[in-house]
């Protein structure tokens, strides 16, 4: 079978990506415009991965996550290459992975702090549901005015003994 050139140039750019798909990891590969690139050493950060971390270290990475979104950004406006541009959505869920650890340790520490305090921030209480939230509480429901006190005093509730 006989190619022309085109079809060769076309075939050996298509070896060489496939060359490229092997030699990355599964977890090191991007895709962009149906071709895939090799990522540089740092790939995704994922929450598993920070949970032991301190709060420095977490601030520290979000620092440098957040630098590296920037000069990707510089060149998406460039027109920088494709690899570049495709690690900008690798690089944003790194950072919000980043930031949902950080939320995560803070919420644990709030629930600890406020675990036997009879006040509550709004966001640490039960959310239950607007009529139960609402309702009165069993104290409440029990109290009487002075009025109704003496009504029911003056007026008890009739019982009638039937003769069997």
């Amino acid at each position: 079978m006989v190619l022309s050139r085109q079809e060769e140039k076309w075939l050996n750019g298509l070896k060489q990506t496939v060359r490229e798909v092997v030699e990355c990891s599964q977890g090191d590969r991007v895709r962009a415009s149906g071709i895939f690139y090799k990522m540089s050493s740092k790939g995704r950060v994922y929450c598993k991965g920070l949970r032991g971390k301190s709060k420095e270290d977490l601030y520290k990475q979000l620092d440098t996550l957040k630098q590296e979104l920037a000069n990707l950004r510089v060149a998406q406006v460039t027109g920088g290459m494709p690899s570049k541009l495709s690690k900008i959505r690798v690089v944003r869920r790194s950072i919000a992975a980043v930031n949902i650890v950080i939320r995560q340790t803070i919420k644990a520490n709030l629930k600890k702090f406020y675990e036997n305090k009879k006040y509550k921030p709004l966001d640490m209480r039960l959310k239950k549901t607007h009529q139960i939230r609402k309702s009165l509480t069993r104290h409440e429901r029990k109290i009487r005015t002075a009025k109704q006190q003496r009504k029911i005093r003056l007026n008890p509730k009739r019982r009638y003994a039937i003769k069997a």
